[in-house]
């Protein structure tokens, strides 16, 4: 049997590294990631967007690190984690990017190369 939430936080953690690679530095802070989960319909709680993060950290994804400002902890995508991205690794538990994903990630990697 299917299980949705199982689907779900593959979605979500799939889509937390998405973020994390079209930002300029790679790192964005829980509050942010949370905040953009969101724009796709992924309502998370800050302490399930931590967990899901920690997820990805034990999986050498991201990083995890505090600012040093407040409690704001920012999340650092791993060169694994861009692998992902990419295609070029799959990790149980994270989606799997479509093809055509795959292809757009490679052209905006291959424009950011090229300065344009």
């Amino acid at each position: 049997m299917i299980d949705i939430k199982d689907i779900l936080r593959a979605n979500a953690r799939l889509a937390v590294l998405r973020f994390l690679a079209d930002d300029g530095g790679y790192r964005l802070s829980i509050s942010l990631l949370q905040d953009l989960l969101g724009t796709i319909t992924l309502d998370l709680t800050r302490a399930e967007v931590e967990t899901l993060c920690d997820w990805l950290a034990e999986r050498d994804l991201v990083t995890i690190d505090p600012t040093g400002v407040g409690d704001v902890t920012a999340v650092r995508l791993t060169p694994r984690g861009a692998d992902v991205v990419a295609g070029r690794v799959v990790v149980a538990g994270v989606k799997r990017p479509s093809p055509g994903d795959v292809m757009s990630a490679a052209a905006n990697g291959a424009r950011s190369l090229l300065g344009g």
